[in-house]
């Protein structure tokens, strides 16, 4: 396996992901509007919610993300290391060089955030800086920069947008029903009701199934800035050999959060395994030890 034959990959994969979400999106506004009686205009609304919170999340994301997080602006001489090996990655990258932001904590990671590269953050943990060799926070840094560089920030706000807009629909869906707002139907009319039983069904599963391809992109998205990283640095080992390390970090970082989880290198609610075969597919990042697997590979 080569470095560029796992990033062709892995954006591939993202597409199929990111066509199929969007195709689950358009029919589920239309079994959901056509079972009440309202046709298309259902999928108006969901256009138009759609178009409003990707406005504020493009715009406003970032901020409200730092902001979230209680991260400082980095310091170049207190962050020294932070700073230089942003500088040189990002010269490297071909990109500029992200603001730089610091969250006190003593537990290991970083995130990267921003709408595109010439509005972009990255922002690492003290522990991280503290605790990595410059090669093992250089495969860090590659990884976030690559995020950045592929646009990574920026898809994921779309997909939580359209996880939002399902979940959005299914709820508005329900009340409608629950306070009779559906349009009169004939009461022979099969199709309504058949159209009525999938919508139930629909209202109610899509927003696991949203999430579950929300969280299916977030983590092809990791495996791609892991190959694009190891692909900056020339050197899959640092990035490797520091995920070991933040795999034996078991310290919850304090200042994530359920809306900000799928930003960081790694889960930062480490030691939550529930042990389910299919546990795995709720998890925002891949499991580390295929993460390295595949580093090693390269």
């Amino acid at each position: 396996m080569t470095i560029t034959s796992q990033i062709r990959g892995n954006i591939t994969r993202t597409y199929v992901f990111m066509a199929g979400f969007v195709a689950f999106v358009v029919f589920a506004a239309y079994v959901m509007g056509n079972a009440l009686g309202y046709g298309n205009s259902w999928m108006a609304i969901a256009v138009l919610f759609s178009v409003i919170s990707s406005f504020v999340s493009y715009y406003y994301g970032a901020d409200m993300v730092l902001a979230m997080s209680g991260a400082r602006p980095a310091d170049r001489k207190r962050d020294f290391d932070l700073f230089t090996v942003t500088e040189n990655l990002a010269l490297a990258a071909g990109i500029p060089k992200p603001k730089l932001y610091v969250i006190e904590d003593t537990a290991m990671n970083a995130f990267a955030t921003g709408r595109d590269p010439e509005h972009a953050v990255v922002c690492a943990t003290t522990g991280l800086v503290d605790r990595l060799e410059r090669r093992e926070l250089e495969g860090v840094i590659a990884h976030e920069l690559s995020h950045i560089k592929n646009f990574d920030t920026r898809l994921m706000a779309v997909v939580a947008v359209l996880a939002g807009t399902v979940a959005f629909l299914a709820d508005m869906f329900m009340r409608s029903l629950w306070w009779g707002g559906h349009r009169d139907r004939d009461r022979n009319d099969n199709l309504g009701g058949l159209l009525l039983i999938v919508g139930v069904i629909l209202a109610v599963l899509s927003p696991i199934v949203a999430t579950l391809i929300q969280l299916a992109v977030s983590r092809r998205r990791e495996f791609l800035a892991d190959a694009s990283g190891a692909y900056l640095t020339r050197y899959p080992e640092g990035l490797a050999r520091a995920l070991e390390k933040l795999h034996k970090d078991k310290e919850v970082l304090e200042a994530a959060t359920n809306a900000t989880a799928h930003l960081y290198v790694t889960n930062p609610f480490k030691g939550k395994n529930f042990g389910a075969w299919f546990s795995g597919l709720f998890d925002t990042h891949p499991p580390i030890k295929e993460r390295i697997r595949t580093l090693r590979a390269m």
